[in-house]
């Protein structure tokens, strides 16, 4: 007979393992959720210190009000409000490049950065220098450097410090922090104008210095907005707006002639 080995959760007539656990006796009432998430990624246990700065992360990324997630979220419960399931699927599939793929884009981002160094530098002189490099970088290739920039904080996200003071306090702030907070006091001296660190951009960092797979990254982001998706779709059950955003649209769209596509515009 075939086997299919998992350290994850398996059941037989009268019990149900999880994680070597039962589920029941072991985990049920005395491991929280965001412990229990961290520990089915990383298959071991974590520190307390790590639960905290994990569950500031979600905390951080669970709701930022009516952008396009929520907004998709909303606008599918009207149009379909016997699937709860689509509402929520249709607004996570919107995490993407600009709203909450970020999260992915800056860890993997420092990841690289650090990875092509010899050693992490070992002051904040260093650590600047090598910030310096990287955002020289980036503009000369002209790309944009993740977690910089962010379209409603222009003068500081909220979140950044916040994490950055939780990770400092349990111990947990490592390298790609590090970079991160360096990129964003030396990235002025190249662009020319001070952007934010947001929060999208911070909370991966803080994901890579727990150490959490980076293929996953995107993952924990969506985990934490499901549980805003979840509040989204309460509130429109209650106070519903998408009807008046849909009609919004519709009544005040005009038509304009065709425009054939470019290849500029690709």
């Amino acid at each position: 007979m075939p086997e299919y080995p998992t350290a994850l959760g398996a059941a037989d007539l009268k019990s149900i393992t999880l994680m070597g656990h039962d589920l029941a006796a072991d985990v049920m009432g005395t491991v929280g959720f965001g412990e229990l998430a961290f520990w089915l990624a990383t298959q071991e246990r974590p520190t307390p210190g790590q639960v905290r700065v994990f569950e500031a992360v979600l905390a951080a990324l669970a709701d930022h009000g009516f952008t396009p997630t929520a907004i998709v979220t909303r606008l599918t419960y009207l149009s379909a409000p016997d699937s709860v399931q689509g509402a929520l699927a249709a607004g996570l599939l919107g995490g993407g490049s600009r709203f909450l793929g970020v999260t992915e884009d800056c860890g993997r981002f420092l990841h690289d950065v650090l990875d092509s160094v010899p050693e992490p530098p070992t002051d904040e002189a260093g650590w600047d220098a090598l910030a310096l490099e990287t955002v020289r970088a980036e503009r000369a290739a002209k790309r944009f450097v993740p977690g910089l920039g962010h379209h409603v904080h222009k003068e500081g996200d909220p979140r950044t410090p916040r994490l950055m003071q939780i990770a400092r306090e349990e111990g947990q702030f490592g390298p790609h922090l590090e970079l991160f907070e360096a990129i964003g006091r030396v990235h002025e001296r190249v662009l020319g104008r001070k952007l934010p660190l947001n929060g999208a951009g911070v909370c991966g960092a803080a994901l890579a210095d727990l150490g959490l797979p980076l293929p996953l990254l995107r993952g924990f982001a969506l985990l934490a907005r499901t549980a805003g998706l979840i509040g989204q779709l309460a509130e429109e059950m209650r106070r519903p707006v998408g009807n008046d955003i849909l009609l919004s649209v519709d009544l005040n769209n005009r038509s304009v002639p065709p425009q054939p596509w470019t290849e500029e515009q690709a």
